[in-house]
């Protein structure tokens, strides 16, 4: 595993420039709509990574909760997301 990741070593960087590029064309989003977008993460933590650091940012804010009906998340949350508001940006 430390091989892959040293591979792509600005995935997490190019998710979280995707994040935000999604919350200015979208209204609402999920990992789903970047997974779309992106090349495929070394490592399954690093959607939820770069989704944390984009909601650290102040990029984005949670909307809803539901269940992945994507067969390669296996049920797992899925988060709807939104560009934050002006007023909400740190």
């Amino acid at each position: 595993m430390k091989a892959a990741a040293l591979e792509d070593n600005v995935w997490i960087e190019d998710a979280v420039a995707t994040i935000g590029q999604l919350s200015r064309d979208k209204d609402e989003f999920t990992a789903d709509d970047l997974r779309k977008e992106m090349r495929p993460p070394a490592h399954q933590n690093w959607p939820g990574m770069a989704f944390a650091q984009a909601r650290n940012q102040g990029l984005i804010e949670s909307v809803t909760s539901a269940t992945s009906t994507a067969r390669s998340r296996k049920n797992g949350a899925l988060k709807t997301w939104r560009r934050c508001t002006e007023g909400k940006r740190k």
